[in-house]
């Protein structure tokens, strides 16, 4: 993150963030509820996606379970994947 240096009254310099803590926030907030939405999807959609594929209930349960899997693996590794290709490279697909 940027800082940016200011002087302060008794010559004495204070580093202060450049970008804004509630821009942090909302980006965090908005990711949040973007999982949530998503998971809401898809279960909402289980009795869809049971009747479209001839399934059981307890069949059609692993599209969420599996989700819900990949999700909870993918999510830790993000990070890793940020450090070693770039947050740039991740995020903006060409």
């Amino acid at each position: 993150m940027a800082t940016a240096t200011v002087d302060a009254s008794q010559g004495m310099s204070v580093s202060r963030p450049t970008s804004s803590p509630w821009m942090i926030a909302v980006s965090v907030m908005l990711a949040t509820f973007m999982e949530v939405l998503d998971t809401s999807i898809a279960s909402a959609a289980l009795p869809y996606i049971a009747g479209s594929l001839s399934a059981s209930n307890d069949e059609a349960t692993w599209v969420l379970t599996s989700y819900l899997v990949a999700n909870a693996v993918i999510l830790p590794a993000s990070a890793w994947f940020a450090l070693r290709f770039g947050r740039k490279r991740i995020l903006v697909q060409r």
